[in-house]
């Protein structure tokens, strides 16, 4: 019964389709918008009847929010008197925040029991895909700004959905998660000097102000995320470890603070208080709050993570649909070109990704970990770094389709993947 009302829905996405193509053809696009929506919905519905593409769903409905706003772009830029930007970098924090709950220092262990992989996976990371982003901006003759979001989308780091394309293409999952958090832990400093690099003839990058936004966006709420693990753990940390830990994250936020002082060029007082605001939201905050919780829920955190991974869908989607209606215009003019070079930049990491790895003689499981933590980027981190550069309709259009593509890729190649098993998991 699923099966048939799936290929109903299936049958009529693919009418749908075709019609909304024609309309729009003919120069009609007040019916053609609506139908081609109408026809991304009924697939979004139709692949969840089929398990091998019922991954797929979740990019689809992205693909119908942002068509959604290609056509309707007034209703995704302002409410009333309050401009929707606004809501990407809190949305930033609370995914950063929900990748940090799931986190804990055991996580950065990989380092020590697989330093050659972590140390190929974060380098191929971060020389490839910059390098290479460069070289399509350089190649293609985009507008400058244009060619600063796809060199921006080249440095930052390894995107989140990186280490569920691992776990379903068979790959080395400790690996992906360790690459993942060792570049996001870099991120602060080698983005910002990849960017003022490669990307400062196209635009004015400063360079401790990119600093101090990733600290804020990416950083502290993933450190606020450790913490509030850390306090959800019934008894199971002993009080030096955490203590030791809790050490490290002040630290940390102490050095977020100084960054702060160093790119304002602010006084004393400012620093004082900017440092107590800090201490507050990142770190007091969330340790009453984990103790608050694990008393109301009786140590049950699963509904936390559940709750949390469907507020970040939600983000990225929200994201992704705003920046595509700010920058709509920019978009029609360099729109199919754009999706050609982020498709071409995608493959190429995935491509030499892969190929480095083999180089240095890692097995099959870690080439596919490397090659998804190389391809595949943090597009919320580079479309929050155009907001506060001011420039999300321009800077932050390739972020924007790099993202749901990115998505559509790696599903393919995790899928395809999963059904070849590595050739060391053969031998055994």
């Amino acid at each position: 019964m699923v099966k048939k009302l799936s290929l109903s829905l299936l049958v009529i996405s693919a009418i749908s389709f075709c019609g909304a193509l024609l309309l729009l053809s003919t120069g009609n696009p007040s019916v053609g918008g609506p139908l081609l929506m109408a026809g991304f919905i009924a697939l979004a519905l139709g692949v969840r009847g089929y398990p091998s593409t019922k991954g797929f769903s979740y990019t689809i409905w992205i693909f119908t929010a942002v068509t959604a706003s290609m056509f309707y772009p007034q209703f995704f830029l302002s409410v009333g008197d309050f401009q929707l930007k606004l809501l990407i970098v809190p949305l930033l924090q609370i995914i950063m925040f929900g990748m940090g709950s799931q986190m804990s220092f055991e996580d950065f262990t990989g380092v020590i029991k697989m330093p050659k992989g972590v140390v190929i996976g974060v380098g191929a990371h971060y020389l490839i895909m910059p390098l290479v982003g460069f070289g399509i901006a350089h190649i293609f003759k985009f507008p400058p700004e244009i060619s600063a979001g796809i060199i921006l989308i080249g440095c930052v780091p390894s995107g989140l959905a990186s280490n569920v394309m691992s776990y379903i293409s068979r790959a080395n999952l400790a690996l992906a998660v360790t690459i993942g958090a060792i570049s996001t832990l870099l991120s602060p400093f080698v983005t910002p000097f990849l960017m003022k690099w490669l990307g400062g003839q196209y635009i004015e990058v400063n360079f401790w102000k990119m600093m101090l936004d990733i600290l804020n966006m990416i950083i502290l709420p993933i450190v606020a995320g450790f913490i509030f693990n850390l306090f959800s753990k019934e008894g199971k940390v002993k009080i030096s470890a955490k203590i030791l830990q809790l050490v490290a994250y002040f630290v940390i936020i102490l050095l977020s603070n100084l960054v702060y002082m160093k790119s304002k060029n602010s006084d004393l007082p400012d620093f004082v208080f900017a440092f107590l605001k800090s201490l507050g939201w990142f770190f007091l905050l969330p340790m009453m709050g984990a103790m608050l919780l694990k008393y109301i829920m009786k140590g049950d955190n699963q509904w936390m993570g559940k709750v949390l991974s469907f507020i970040s869908m939600l983000g990225i989607a929200v994201i992704i649909t705003i920046i595509t209606a700010a920058g709509r215009d920019s978009l029609l003019k360099v729109g199919v070109l754009l999706i050609i070079t982020s498709f071409l930049h995608n493959m190429t990491g995935y491509t030499l990704g892969y190929s480095v790895s083999w180089l240095f003689g890692m097995p099959e499981k870690d080439r596919r970990t490397v090659a998804f933590e190389v391809g595949m980027q943090n597009g919320g981190l580079a479309s929050g770094l155009a907001l506060e550069m001011g420039k999300i309709a321009t800077v932050g259009l390739a972020p924007a389709i790099f993202g749901p593509l990115m998505n559509v890729t790696g599903s393919a190649l995790a899928t395809w993947w999963r059904g070849r098993m590595p050739e060391e998991v053969e031998k055994v």
